[in-house]
């Protein structure tokens, strides 16, 4: 008795039609399930952290920039017309010095009108006595050494003066800044693993339910490629939809919320305006979520097909 023939692997030429077969024995159903809507939900928090992250860095740069060669005098004196003579003598001592590139000394009334809003009536009437300020510009930003420099050139004729830079002043600004800029980071990496969890779950519940099939596309010649790339295509389809749709509803969030703060009319919050550069990144924003997407579902669809070996 002869032995029965073996059975030949499938050739090159014939995976084009072990591919054809393969699609349409596998079914994928195009927007189907939960997973678009998870992914276009957390791909909208990521558009909106993302956002706030930039606003906040150029909030910091732009503030960082106007405030590093710029510092503050106050000259502290009790009587009203000797605190100015001492502010006017002490603009004419700046002014001569190399690291000054301009002196403004603030007029009182821009001073009442900053503090009238919590000291009330006693700004104006001179009750509470105001330290003269003088805004000095200087044509670089001066370390500690050059501050002190200041102050001593300052202390011999106009007493009562104190040199503070003003980039100082802001140094718990910047912190605080930075930590929110980091916790837009970690919520991000945070929402990309969810991306992740979400697509690796769909993708093994998508396999799982056509196991079967897949076996059988393996007995009419299909590889494993073959079927990776079928569950690979549903998921993209899937990402897409998703990313595009979370993209739209994180840039209208971002752009309502950049309304609300435009009406607030304050220069410190013009400054974190998002610009064209800022944009570009949050456009790319879908293009990661899909590459994510698609990178988990090759990798969970092809752990899967090896278990089944």
């Amino acid at each position: 008795m002869s032995a029965p023939p073996l059975a030949e692997k499938p050739s090159r030429r014939a995976a084009p039609v072990g591919a054809r077969l393969a699609g349409s024995l596998i079914p994928h159903s195009r927007f189907g399930g939960a997973m678009p809507w998870v992914i276009a939900l957390l791909t909208a928090l990521v558009v909106i952290a993302a956002a706030g992250g930039l606003a906040l860095g150029n909030l910091a740069g732009n503030a960082r920039s106007d405030l590093s060669g710029m510092v503050t005098v106050q000259v502290v004196e009790p009587d009203a017309s000797l605190r100015e003579a001492k502010a006017e003598r002490a603009a004419e001592i700046l002014t001569g010095l190399a690291l000054v590139r301009s002196v403004r000394v603030v007029p009182r009334g821009e001073l009442v009108a900053l503090l009238e809003p919590w000291l009330g009536e006693a700004a104006a009437n001179g009750e509470v006595p105001i330290p003269a300020l003088i805004d000095v510009e200087l044509v670089r930003e001066a370390d500690p050494q050059e501050i002190a420099a200041l102050e001593k050139a300052l202390e011999g004729e106009v007493s009562g003066a104190r040199v503070d830079a003003q980039s100082d002043w802001l140094g718990p600004v910047y912190d605080a800044l930075a930590a929110a800029q980091w916790l837009a980071l970690a919520l991000i990496a945070l929402v990309a693993l969810a991306t992740a969890a979400a697509v690796w779950l769909a993708a093994r519940s998508a396999f799982a339910n056509n196991r079967e099939t897949v076996e059988v596309v393996h007995l009419l010649g299909g590889t494993d490629g073959q079927v990776t790339r079928i569950f690979q295509r549903a998921v993209i389809r899937d990402a897409a939809f998703g990313s595009l749709i979370g993209t739209a509803l994180g840039a209208i969030a971002v752009w309502l919320l950049g309304r609300q703060f435009a009406g607030l009319d304050s220069g410190m919050v013009s400054a974190g305006v998002l610009t064209a550069r800022d944009w570009a990144v949050i456009a790319a924003i879908p293009l990661a979520a899909i590459a994510l997407a698609a990178l988990t579902g090759r990798i969970t669809i092809a752990f899967a097909l090896r278990k089944m070996l």
